[in-house]
């Protein structure tokens, strides 16, 4: 982090930029996009349509997610500052969208934390619990916001779940409720995925959470800037078409600063580190019948400010 803002406090950036908190409809939010074009990945800032390429026109700026969150106040400064040039411009649909953060330390997601959600678990018997419940989704998951997502062999029981992604963007421990908005670097668009025969095995969740290619996240990083609240998000989730869920980030039962201040009361959370803040109702499991997802599907998830990915079923 040193070095990063080394160079780039020589660029004689000023101390901070103006605010620009948006609505929450999202207009104008240029986010930072993980892309690849031409053999090569990198970094770019969105801008309607097309992608400035950050390579291009700020060459010292970090060339990963993690990295650019680590370098901190300066290194959002110097992305700010970046304006819509045509000689880097590449079109969006000539470039392949990548998860965001492909390589977190951490993958973390909390069960049963949207009231309408812990009430059809109730109703099947699931007592609502008194403290978060957390579980990992192991790195290895993570998947692209618009690749296939493998139904495995051995799962008949495939479900979606619709999730607003937050991805801490300074390292910290210990962080109030009061302080916690101050460690989100951003916000994506996340599918937690579950083979719900392998989640009920043991009491962790975590196998039936982390098979390949079942953490689709994206299609880009929402700075936290770019958001006025995070906790007034309408999400959806499609299944060919049809909603199975909506919801409201305001509906958490533990919102997403009380859900930083208790997990940096446990351990250190680092720039990158995923967290998934729960699902509204409507997962398959609880209909009735269930509905689970089969080889041929298509996943869509919706959250407005940030954006949607989608992702088609196939067979193992």
């Amino acid at each position: 982090m040193g070095a990063q803002r080394c160079w780039l406090e020589a660029e004689h950036l000023p101390q901070r930029l103006p605010e620009r908190r948006l609505s929450q409809h999202g207009e104008c939010v240029m986010p930072l996009v993980h892309f690849s074009h031409d053999g090569r990945a990198g970094l770019g800032k969105l801008f309607g349509d097309h992608v400035v390429d950050l390579a291009s026109v700020a060459p010292r700026l970090p060339g990963t997610v993690t990295e650019f969150l680590a370098a901190g106040d300066a290194a959002l400064e110097a992305f700010h500052r970046v304006e819509d040039k045509a000689a880097a411009a590449i079109s969006l649909a000539d470039v392949r969208l990548l998860p965001p953060v492909p390589h977190p330390e951490k993958y973390l997601g909390i069960g049963m934390n949207y009231r309408d959600h812990a009430a059809e678990a109730a109703k099947a018997g699931v007592a609502t619990p008194p403290f978060q419940v957390w579980f990992n989704k192991q790195v290895s998951c993570i998947t692209g916001p618009f690749d296939d997502v493998v139904k495995p062999k051995v799962s008949e029981k495939l479900d979606y779940e619709a999730e607003l992604a937050v991805v801490i963007g300074r390292r910290c421990r210990h962080v109030s409720v009061e302080d916690a908005r101050s460690a989100i670097g951003g916000y994506m668009v996340a599918n937690d995925v579950s083979a719900r025969d392998w989640q009920l095995r043991t009491p962790t969740h975590t196998l039936g959470k982390s098979f390949d290619t079942h953490g689709p996240i994206g299609p880009w990083l929402v700075l936290d800037d770019e958001i006025e609240d995070p906790h007034a998000l309408d999400l959806r989730m499609y299944v060919n078409g049809e909603e199975r869920q909506h919801g409201n980030t305001g509906d958490m039962i533990h919102n997403i600063y009380e859900q930083i201040a208790y997990l940096s009361t446990v351990m250190t959370l680092k720039p990158g580190d995923i967290l998934a803040t729960g699902t509204p109702g409507g997962v398959g499991v609880a209909l009735n019948p269930p509905r689970f997802v089969q080889a041929g599907d298509v996943m869509r998830v919706e959250i407005d400010g940030i954006g949607h990915i989608e992702n088609r079923v196939v067979a193992e």
